[in-house]
């Protein structure tokens, strides 16, 4: 009896087959079977789907951007400062 090597989906191919277990237009098992996959594996899928779904609508990413520029541009400014008064102190010109 030859041994299945495991299979590796794509991206595209897991969204896909989760949208259509998502929409219900036919049973679980009849999508497994289309697309030759366990159907386990579709409602694995479709759960995963769905669970990541709200993160596409959140807007928080640009606001955690935005707050960690603040904070580099504040941490470049302090270092400037630091440097300006080093060169002072050691009497280098720059």
């Amino acid at each position: 009896m030859a041994r299945r090597s495991r299979r590796k989906h794509s991206g595209a191919f897991k969204a896909k087959v989760a949208v259509e277990a998502i929409q219900c237009v036919s049973t679980v098992p009849d999508i497994a079977q289309r697309h030759d996959v366990h159907p386990s594996q579709v409602i694995a899928w479709k759960k995963q789907a769905l669970q990541g779904l709200p993160s596409v609508f959140e807007t928080e990413t640009h606001k955690d951007n935005e707050a960690l520029a603040a904070e580099l541009y504040e941490q470049i400014g302090r270092l400037q400062v630091e440097l300006r008064w080093l060169k002072k102190k050691s009497g280098v010109d720059a």
